[in-house]
């Protein structure tokens, strides 16, 4: 008879499915089973190639909701992994697979603790939901977001929501995430007249023209911050220009920078400046915008207080709020009203090879989950 706790042993079966983004490898289905012995309603809504799962106990509000995905990044160099990255393997404490912190053993601590809290309060206040996708880690455009378009045009509303992301740094619980930044890439093509370099007059060089332009966007200070976020930092993440040839001047330029902005500012207000600054430097240009999500923010109220007083009761951990690192699926909630939160394991070894999760965090997690929703569903009365 294993002694493992529930939780590790639904981690290990999710573990186990290779639901490389957007495969769902039959994870929700696993979920769906459990969901559905507790009297959740599952509606299962695929886009494209990407299937999601809408479940709910109960019809009346407050709506809770636990969000997250099935979905894993591809595993990389298998000779760099010291196990099978599909078969979960438990050494000194944690289980090492790919998904094991990103964020399986996140969905595993939801289900375990709603069949607790299902149990202990069968007749609880309001509605739990959850909200999974199988395209978090992909392009996210036929994942979370649709699933939102859909609740919001027959008016389902969520009211509190928790993101299942590995937020912490040190040990469980140790960073909340109660926002998070916007996200905005910039991919310019730059075009000059190509030539030999002997012949300066006959050419124009797209690096020699947009180097300015890149200085100056890169020292530019779009703003201070804020009380909850940090100033926006603009970063170029590629530039790609010549022949190969040492006597040819380049005819194009290619450049990526994203922006990572508070909400001291917003999308337009950057694709203003970032125009404004290409066309001061005379450039020949052309811009492509991805607009991968607007910031967001849950500030002190009915669920962030409930994850802090959660997390200490469960393990002694103080939380901090956090709005730093990167996105989530809960830029396509917060905008809907919902407050929203993430609280997962650590981070340390997500998208990495030899990805694991410490068994007790997961057992703590699902601790946490469980006064959260007692804290909301019960205690509110």
């Amino acid at each position: 008879m294993s002694n493992k706790s529930e939780v590790i042993e639904l981690t290990e079966e999710l573990v186990s499915r290779p639901s490389i983004t957007p495969v769902d490898e039959g994870c929700q289905e696993l979920m769906k089973q459990r969901l559905a012995a507790l009297g959740f309603n599952n509606e299962t809504m695929v886009f494209e190639d990407t299937t999601n799962l809408w479940s709910r106990r109960g019809d009346s509000d407050p709506v809770f909701c636990f969000a997250g995905h099935t979905d894993v990044v591809p595993v990389g160099n298998l000779d760099k992994w010291h196990t099978d990255p599909f078969t979960p393997v438990i050494k000194d404490g944690w289980l090492y697979g790919r998904g094991a912190a990103d964020m399986k053993g996140s969905l595993a601590a939801m289900i375990v603790a709603t069949e607790r809290f299902v149990k202990d309060y069968p007749y609880h206040n309001g509605s739990i939901a959850f909200l999974i996708t199988s395209d978090e880690e992909g392009p996210f455009i036929n994942g979370t977001t649709r699933v939102i378009d859909t609740l919001e045009a027959r008016n389902e509303k969520i009211d509190w929501c928790i993101v299942g992301e590995p937020s912490s740094t040190n040990k469980c619980g140790d960073i909340v995430k109660n926002g998070r930044r916007g996200s905005i890439t910039a991919d310019v093509q730059v075009h000059g007249i190509q030539g030999h370099v002997a012949y300066p007059h006959l050419v124009k060089n797209p690096i020699h023209m947009v180097a300015p332009a890149l200085a100056e966007l890169a020292q530019y200070q779009w703003d201070e911050g804020n009380d909850y976020f940090p100033p926006t930092s603009l970063q170029i993440s590629n530039l790609n220009s010549g022949t190969g040839a040492t006597n040819v001047v380049p005819g194009e330029l290619h450049t990526i920078f994203n922006l990572r902005y508070s909400t001291e500012i917003n999308d337009q207000i950057i694709v203003d400046k970032v125009v404004d600054i290409l066309d001061s430097h005379e450039l020949d240009y052309d811009v492509h915008w991805t607009f991968n999500g607007r910031p967001f923010l849950t500030e002190p109220g009915a669920l962030l207080d409930a994850v802090i007083s959660a997390v200490k009761e469960s393990n002694g951990v103080d939380a901090t709020p956090s709005t730093s690192g990167g996105t989530s699926d809960g830029r396509f909630i917060a905008p809907t009203g919902a407050q929203v939160v993430e609280l997962g394991p650590t981070n340390a070894t997500i998208h990495k090879v030899n990805e694991c999760v410490n068994c007790q965090d997961l057992d703590d997690l699902v601790e946490m989950y469980y006064l959260v929703m007692k804290k909301l569903l019960v205690d509110n009365d």
